[in-house]
């Protein structure tokens, strides 16, 4: 079995993230890709709806609910994860994309949208490809892709994505 890979989008809030991911799992799982996607949301969420019961559980004092069918589980832990925790959670995989964690010494990929007039979080030469649809930005020797490149785009993650264990530190220890 090839090593699972991964590979992270970095942008400024605003800039397509999201849409980008989306339309690469969809192709992505076309072409027969097990694909597990880590996001970072710096906002906060909620997963939890009032009165139902991982919410009962939750405002009872749970500090972990665990959700189970036959189709599908969810962790609710009301505690934070770094990515690194986040990591080891997945498995059956061959792909991880992962939105956010831009600070991260993961492989990165950086998202610019032109309307948003945000640029990129670092210099083009911090990742190994950008996908933007402002011309006037200079990525030197750094690939470029536009933002509908898609196929183009699964295929440089393919190829350009580093395996997860090469980069994963040891169980308890920390990177940096």
């Amino acid at each position: 079995m090839p090593p699972v890979k991964i590979i992270g989008f970095s942008a400024f809030s605003g800039t397509g993230k999201t849409a980008l991911v989306e339309k690469l799992v969809l192709a992505l799982k076309a072409l027969g890709t097990r694909v597990a996607v880590i996001k970072h949301d710096v906002h906060g969420f909620e997963i939890d709806r009032e009165g139902k019961d991982s919410w009962r559980f939750t405002q009872a004092g749970a500090d972990m609910v665990i959700l189970s069918s036959p189709q599908k589980t969810a962790v609710i832990d009301q505690r934070p994860h770094t990515l690194w925790d986040n990591l080891r959670l997945v498995h059956d995989v061959d792909l991880i994309l992962v939105e956010g964690y831009k600070n991260e010494p993961i492989p990165q990929i950086g998202i610019c949208r032109k309307a948003a007039q945000k640029g990129l979080p670092f210099p083009p030469v911090h990742y190994l490809a950008v996908v933007t649809d402002d011309e006037t930005l200079k990525t030197g020797a750094v690939p470029r892709f536009a933002l509908d490149e898609i196929e183009k785009i699964c295929t440089f993650l393919l190829e350009h994505a580093r395996p997860l264990a090469e980069i994963l530190p040891a169980e308890g220890q920390e990177i940096g």
